[in-house]
């Protein structure tokens, strides 16, 4: 069952609407009792239908759900469309200067204090959720990779577990590694982290850096999941064959009664 319905984040873009989404596991029907894990995602028109997606192609969270029975909860936000490099403001933990951008004002500590503050409540209040940290995880790709490094960091009494695929931690990674090295972290948090074959040449330094966060990560003990693709790449495509890796990473281990 996936439900759409129109949101709005003031503290972002005041009264302008943007779609949620979430998908419920059907068992639901049968036992009106269950209660499951959620899964938070960026980018949230890209995740379940293609009609919506960006380039016309999505993940298809839910069919793989619905396929292998997952026992979990799928909740994914619109991000913003706006032309001034809206996304990458929303999605950005940290402010930078770019060649390619410019100078970009950070707010993705307003979208995350959204996500917590707000969406994630009104999820648990309307949704059969197991609300507590244990079951709260949070995913995406490129800056909404980032995002999900960020936030199963500096918001990891809210996050246990995080998929960040393709993360662009190319943007600000003196910012991020700080951030690595100094946060609190839960000794029982789980990171699956992956970049395509084809991507490593987009960015100088890329495998470096990539090399930097996946230590900064198994210093501070987080059980970490860490990927090179072969042969893949910068889209929703080659995302969506990563499903089953990375939803093996975030269900481990996990008890559900």
């Amino acid at each position: 069952m996936i439900e759409k319905w129109n949101i709005t984040i003031p503290e972002l873009t005041g009264e302008e609407p943007r779609s949620a989404y979430i998908y419920v596991p059907d068992i639901i029907e049968e036992d009106p009792e269950a209660r499951f894990p959620v899964l938070y995602m960026f980018d949230g028109h890209n995740v379940f239908f293609d009609e919506d997606a960006t380039y016309g192609k999505s993940w298809g969270m839910a069919e793989f759900a619905e396929n292998v029975q997952l026992p979990i909860i799928i909740a994914a936000v619109e991000c913003n469309h706006g032309p001034n490099n809206d996304r990458l403001r929303e999605y950005a933990p940290f402010s930078f200067k770019d060649r390619h951008y410019g100078y970009i004002k950070g707010d993705g500590r307003k979208t995350m204090e959204w996500f917590v503050n707000a969406f994630k409540p009104f999820i648990d209040e309307n949704f059969p959720t197991l609300p507590e940290r244990e079951y709260t995880f949070i995913a995406g790709s490129s800056m909404g990779g980032l995002m999900s490094l960020y936030a199963v960091t500096e918001y990891n009494h809210v996050f246990s577990r995080a998929a960040a695929l393709s993360p662009s931690v190319w943007f600000a990674n003196d910012k991020l590694d700080r951030l690595l090295c100094s946060a609190y972290i839960d000794p029982n948090t789980v990171v699956y982290m992956d970049y395509g074959e084809n991507e490593m040449p987009n960015h100088k330094g890329m495998k470096r850096q990539f090399t930097r966060v996946v230590t900064r990560l198994l210093e501070r003990g987080v059980k970490l999941d860490c990927r090179i693709v072969p042969d893949g790449d910068h889209s929703e495509a080659s995302w969506e064959r990563q499903i089953p890796f990375f939803m093996s990473t975030l269900l481990y281990g996990i008890d559900i009664e």
